[in-house]
């Protein structure tokens, strides 16, 4: 298929993909500074008059696909299974650094000048309108329904999973395995909100 069939043939949420796919190609090969309306459409082959009928600029379309491409954890409705919650939690926290917009979100915070564009306008609208951290979002959700007092849920717990984890990755090049996530909430995590460590399982 030739680019020119490509273009006129995508619609809708197909060419909204690959646009976002291609704003978090670009911003990690030439960092936010170098981002430009014409190199996103170039790799997503789409004119750049068609960003422009939705997005002002290209930080305003890496926003978006970030938005879009963060997930959020769900939580057990019935607070009833929290440290599975919470290791499913830094599952997804770890499958997602991995994935194109974990890399991109990496490549803009480890750039100074990435950073300074993008930090404030990053947390207020992408992690803060998807929920926060991961591990944030289950430990609010146990907290809101009294599973352990709310006011053990401060900023450095919060952040315990994903530093943890974030290290795992930084340290080994990979992802935690089943047994890492298993003891970073069973050894930091739940002991920070109240409850016991649990004895690490016999190999």
């Amino acid at each position: 298929m030739s680019d020119r069939n490509a273009r006129t043939r995508r619609r809708g949420e197909e060419l909204i993909k690959a646009i976002h796919d291609a704003v978090l190609e670009e911003v990690v090969e030439v960092g936010v500074g170098r981002l430009t309306m014409d190199g996103i459409g170039r790799r997503a082959a789409t004119p750049r008059t068609t960003l422009y009928r939705r997005w002002s600029d290209p930080i305003e379309v890496l926003l978006d696909a970030l938005y879009h491409q963060h997930p959020v954890e769900e939580p057990a409705p019935g607070a009833d299974d929290l440290r599975g919650d919470l290791i499913r939690a830094l599952r997804l926290m770890a499958e997602w650094a991995l994935s194109p917009a974990g890399r991109a979100v990496a490549a803009i915070l480890t750039d100074p000048k990435s950073a300074g564009l993008m930090s404030e306008a990053l947390f207020e609208r992408v992690f803060a309108n998807r929920g926060g951290t991961f591990t944030r979002t289950v430990l609010q959700h146990y907290a809101d329904r009294g599973r352990f007092p709310a006011e053990l849920l401060t900023p450095v717990v919060a952040d315990i999973g994903e530093a943890l984890v974030t290290k795992r990755l930084i340290d080994a090049g990979a992802p935690p395995t089943a047994e890492d996530l298993a003891a970073i909430v069973d050894q930091a995590i739940l002991p920070a909100i109240g409850f016991g460590p649990r004895a690490p399982q016999a190999s």
